[in-house]
């Protein structure tokens, strides 16, 4: 039985990445900026961060739990660090949702993490340059799992769609190209994470968030295309990572803003079952996409898939109740079924290193609050 699936009771997890300590927060920052950084040193205090982090998700009550990002400047841009072929400028994005607030751009871009993020453009052929990078996460992950009594792990990893979101391409003919050069650049560290007998989550916001950033001018039914280009280049890659032993995270942004053009989930719904993975991550709690589980009274879930809606909003302070959290649960499970349901988070609390939209002491009550929601669902379904 895939590990991301209870007949007993609901599982928890999280989209990834969680709240870094303040001292490696300062020494990723470093590194970013150039900085000399003792590599040893980093490297021992990554490894105490993960089993810090895993120790935390134990204690709050999280079932699935991963390294919280630790070694990641972010979920994304981390790839620039393993690849060759990123030697461009640096290039800002556009959110167009944000072109309307000025003032709340200013806001947004002004986050420590993502005002210091780097993406520098593709200018060249794209091949690994680091292959060891993926298993000394995993290697601590696992250290770190034995110790603190977890039950399941999974590890991210960025889709090569999101890759190409945030790194420009300027030296491909083409984006379809440029997708697959990715893809087969990152078919090891996808590789590598299942074959230790980790849950893969794939990160995939350019199936939600590039609508109203990456691709931005084209109609739906131009996007709906660009999206299934990109899941052809994604399955590819996971060619030889079995199904039930990975999951897709889909976010339109993990930032506070009006999000009035994100796409709807059930403009692409159909799309991303396409996606080889079994399990489905979506934001499921903040105001503009709270309401779309009543989409699953009319849209099926396909045999063998697993849906992990967000149960808790990961862009405010407030902890949400545990009679909430069991009512999203149970909205879900009542639709598509009790052991096809997983309790997730809408995003990461640590997307970029730095992030300060939720409080890291808020992080992990909100994970303990979810935990305590699932028990409460639980008493109810099974």
């Amino acid at each position: 039985m895939p590990i991301q699936r209870s007949v007993e009771r609901f599982l928890t997890t999280h989209t990834g990445s969680l709240p870094r300590p303040p001292d490696l927060i300062r020494m990723m920052f470093a590194k970013e900026e150039g900085v000399p950084v003792d590599a040893a040193a980093l490297d021992a205090r990554i490894r105490d961060a993960v089993t810090e982090s895993v120790r935390k998700q134990v204690d709050a009550g999280v079932a699935i739990v991963n390294d919280g990002e630790m070694s990641k400047p972010s979920y994304a841009t981390y790839v620039k660090d393993r690849l060759n072929g990123f030697g461009g400028a640096s290039h800002p994005l556009q959110y167009r949702d944000l072109v309307d607030f000025p003032e709340m751009a200013k806001r947004v871009f002004g986050d420590p993490g993502r005002s210091r993020r780097r993406t520098p453009a593709c200018d060249g052929p794209i091949s690994v340059r680091d292959a060891r990078a993926a298993e000394t996460d995993v290697a601590n992950l696992l250290a770190a799992c034995g110790p603190s009594g977890a039950e399941h792990a999974f590890m991210s990893a960025a889709s090569p769609g999101v890759i190409s979101l945030f790194f420009r391409n300027d030296y491909y003919p083409s984006h379809e190209k440029y997708l697959f050069a990715i893809a087969d650049a990152m078919k090891g560290e996808y590789e590598a994470v299942a074959r230790a007998g980790v849950d893969l989550q794939i990160d995939c916001p350019d199936l939600g968030m590039g609508r109203h950033i990456q691709f931005a001018d084209l109609s739906l039914d131009e996007f709906r295309k660009m999206a299934r280009l990109h899941i052809e280049a994604l399955n590819h890659a996971l060619a030889n990572v079995p199904p039930e032993r990975s999951r897709l995270h889909v976010c339109w942004g993990n930032y506070e803003g009006p999000h009035h053009y994100d796409v709807a989930l059930g403009d692409i719904i159909d799309v991303l079952f396409t996606a080889r993975p079994s399990g489905l991550s979506v934001e499921a709690s903040n105001p503009r996409h709270a309401h779309e589980w009543r989409l699953f009274e009319r849209v099926k879930l396909p045999p063998g898939k697993v849906l992990i809606p967000g149960v808790l909003d990961s862009t405010t302070n407030f902890i949400e109740h545990p009679d909430l959290v069991a009512e999203r649960i149970g909205r879900y499970a009542n639709l598509v079924g009790r052991e096809n349901v997983v309790a997730g988070t809408d995003c990461g609390f640590g997307t970029w290193v730095g992030q300060a939209a939720v409080d890291p002491d808020i992080a992990w009550a909100k994970l303990a609050s979810m935990a305590e929601g699932a028990r409460r669902a639980t008493r109810e379904f099974f």
